[in-house]
């Protein structure tokens, strides 16, 4: 699979495919007219490109995806991490503290998905 960084735009249209799958691509056009004020070739395109990504697929002219919306930010923010953080998620979320007091309900979810992680 090819690595990913589509703009608000494609990512909105994404949303808008898992929201709605499976359908048909003139659905898919339909909704893009309705959401954004697409033409048709603008929501083709768009999809086209998802599909080379390999997130979505359109076989006989139906849309489905091939991972799933939680994989596809996991990865979206994966990559952010890597490229901006050296991978490194303790830096990122020094970054991120150092603007954004964390609540105590938040410091204590964290640590859960943090034991999670562990096991």
């Amino acid at each position: 699979m090819q690595e990913f960084k589509p703009g608000s735009a494609e990512s909105r249209f994404a949303d808008l495919i898992w929201a709605n799958e499976p359908l048909t691509s003139g659905q898919l056009a339909q909704l893009g007219a309705q959401e954004f004020g697409w033409k048709k070739t603008t929501s083709f395109t768009v999809l086209k490109r998802l599909c080379d990504r390999g997130i979505f697929q359109n076989e006989k002219g139906t849309v489905t995806s091939c991972i799933s919306r939680e994989e596809y930010y996991a990865r979206q923010a994966g990559q952010y991490v890597e490229e901006s953080f050296g991978g490194s998620l303790p830096a990122f979320l020094a970054a991120f503290g150092s603007r954004q007091k964390l609540s105590d309900g938040e410091v204590e979810e964290l640590k859960q998905l943090i034991e999670k992680m562990r096991g």
